[in-house]
């Protein structure tokens, strides 16, 4: 699966405790789902809680949550679009013996293609987000400007 090696990377190079002792973050997929449809492609969908641990973890939280909910807007944007999956999406708790634990839900797309007679199965990220386009921000109505205000 690609996610996780993504993420683990990420964090390796962006939570400070991590870049002085790796061992300490420990990544485990729990069981999932495969989605996959009768179309005529046999692409199909992982779905799956990854657990993320860092053992001892006496540093602020934060210093874990905000790379991983950056890396999120890249890497799973659906969770942060939506008020329901934004409820669910990412759970964390302190385990008594001193552990941090955040699980999240995510996906990975798998397209596989035919070539040549034989199945090619490639793991897709996710499409990039729009770009924003700051735009003048008037509002018309029947040809006559109603409002205007500064663009973001």
């Amino acid at each position: 699966m690609l996610k996780p090696t993504l993420l683990r990377a990420a964090l390796l190079a962006q939570v400070p405790l991590l870049q002085t002792d790796p061992q300490r973050l420990t990544l485990t997929l729990e069981p999932g789902r495969v989605v996959s449809t009768l179309a005529s492609s046999l692409s199909f969908e992982y779905q799956y809680p990854l657990r993320v641990t860092l053992s001892q973890y006496v540093d602020d939280e934060d210093a874990l949550m905000l790379p991983l909910l950056l890396w999120l807007r890249d890497n799973q944007p659906d969770q942060q679009a939506s008020a329901d999956k934004q409820q669910n999406a990412i759970l964390f708790s302190h385990l008594e013996n001193g552990d941090f634990s955040v699980l999240m839900q995510l996906t990975e797309r798998v397209i596989v293609s035919e070539l040549d007679g034989a199945l090619h199965a490639t793991h897709v990220p996710e499409p990039p987000q729009p770009e924003h386009v700051p735009r003048p921000w008037q509002l018309y109505i029947n040809h006559q400007l109603v409002s205007e205000w500064p663009a973001v």
